[in-house]
C-alpha cells in the first residue's frame, strides 16, 4: 500500500458534485491536504467549510489547470460533463480534451504518485448485462455524447499509463446515489411524485446501484494500492436491486404511492426513437421525455461483476441499498 500522508496534497476535480464532495469530506477527515478545482460561480460553501483549498478553473480552460496541479501528488478526477442529450462535441470538450490537458499538467509537476479516474459502467454496450466483467471491451460507438466521451477519456488515460507512465487506476461506477445529489435523484423524485412515472419493460430487471460511500471506499483503495496502474474496475453496491425495489424504496422514504404503470420495452424503444428524431430535427436543447439513454437506465438488466474489485482492490462494501437510499431521499425531503 502507498499510504497517503499529510505530506501529500490531493486534487479533486468536480469537488462540488456528489462524488467529489464526499471524497473531499473523507480526505479532510483523513488529515489530508485537499485542493479542489472549482468553476467560477460554483456553490463552494461546503468545500470552504471543510477547509479545502479552492482553485478557480475549468476543464474547458486548459490554462487554468497548471495552478490546480502544482505540488499535487494524487488526482481524483471526478469532473465530467454529464447528461443524456446534446452535441457530442460539447461533452468531448470537457471529458476528453479537458482530461488530456489535466494529464499533461499533472505529469509535468514531477510529484504525481496516483491518478484515480472516475469512469462509468456506461462504457459497456447498451444491452442487457448479466455478470459482465472487465474482459468485455467498452462500446466505442456509444449511445450518447456522455457515454461515448467517457469511453474516449478512459482510453486516453489507459494510453497515458502505457505510453507516459501515468500512475492511473480506472473505476467504473454504476448509477451513483447519496446525500448531496442535486441532479438525478431530485428529478426522479419529482417524476415519482407527479404520478406519471412508468416502468419501461420488466420492473424485475436489475439496477447498477452504487452508493457514493461504497464508491469512496473503492477510490481510497485505488489511491493507495500498488501495482494496479492501468487496471479498470467495475464498482457497484454489494447487492443489486430490481427497478421495482429501487423505485419503491424511494417512494416509501418519501411517503408517496409506488408506481404501477409499465410500458412494454418495444413500445418505449419506438417512442424514444421517434422522439429523438423529432427533437434533433427541431434542435431542442432539452432531452425528450424518452431517449435511448433513459431506456438503458430504466429498461435494461444492469448486472456487472465486481469480482475483480473484490479480489484485486480488496473492495468490500458493507452498506446496503436499503440503508443508503432512504438516507439520500430523506436529505431531499426533510426540512433542514
Amino acid at each position: 500500500m502507498t499510504q497517503l500522508s499529510t505530506d501529500d496534497r490531493l486534487l479533486i476535480t468536480g469537488g462540488t458534485g456528489l462524488v467529489g464532495s464526499h471524497v473531499a469530506e473523507q480526505a479532510v477527515a483523513r488529515g489530508l491536504s485537499v485542493r479542489c478545482l472549482v468553476r467560477s460561480g460554483a456553490q463552494t460553501q461546503f468545500l470552504s467549510e471543510l477547509g479545502c483549498e479552492l482553485v478557480e478553473g475549468s476543464m474547458e480552460q486548459p490554462d487554468s489547470l497548471a495552478a490546480a496541479v502544482a505540488d499535487i501528488s494524487c488526482v481524483i478526477h471526478c469532473a465530467a460533463k454529464v447528461g443524456d442529450w446534446g452535441p457530442t462535441e460539447d461533452y468531448r470538450k470537457v471529458n476528453v480534451h479537458g482530461t488530456a490537458a489535466l494529464v499533461d499538467a499533472a505529469l509535468s509537476n514531477g510529484r504525481l504518485k496516483r491518478w484515480v479516474q472516475i469512469s462509468s459502467l456506461g462504457v459497456y454496450p447498451a444491452k442487457d448485462h448479466y455478470g459482465t466483467d472487465e474482459a468485455t471491451p467498452p462500446n466505442t460507438a456509444g449511445i450518447d455524447g456522455y457515454t461515448l466521451t467517457k469511453v474516449e477519456s478512459e482510453q486516453l488515460i489507459l494510453d497515458a499509463v502505457r505510453d507516459r507512465g501515468l500512475p492511473a487506476v480506472v473505476l467504473r461506477p454504476g448509477f451513483i446515489y447519496g446525500v448531496r445529489d442535486r441532479t438525478i435523484l431530485p428529478r426522479l423524485l419529482d417524476r415519482l411524485q407527479s404520478g406519471k412515472f412508468a416502468y419501461l419493460g420488466s420492473p424485475d430487471k436489475l439496477m447498477n446501484n452504487t452508493w457514493v460511500g461504497n464508491l469512496c471506499e473503492a477510490i481510497w483503495l485505488a489511491a493507495e494500492s500498488e501495482g494496479l496502474e492501468g487496471r479498470a474496475f467495475n464498482i457497484r453496491d454489494p447487492r443489486l436491486v430490481s427497478k421495482r425495489e429501487f423505485m419503491e424504496t424511494i417512494c416509501t422514504a418519501a411517503a408517496i404511492p409506488a408506481p404501477q404503470k409499465v410500458v412494454p420495452l418495444v413500445v418505449a424503444r419506438a417512442l424514444a426513437h421517434g422522439m429523438e428524431t423529432v427533437w434533433k430535427l427541431l434542435g431542442r436543447q432539452e432531452a425528450p421525455l424518452l431517449n435511448m439513454a433513459r431506456i438503458k437506465f430504466l429498461g435494461l438488466n444492469l448486472d456487472y461483476s465486481i469480482d475483480r474489485a473484490l479480489e484485486e482492490l480488496g473492495y468490500n462494501p458493507q452498506t446496503d441499498f436499503s440503508e443508503a437510499m432512504p438516507a439520500a431521499v430523506n436529505s431531499l425531503t426533510q426540512p433542514h
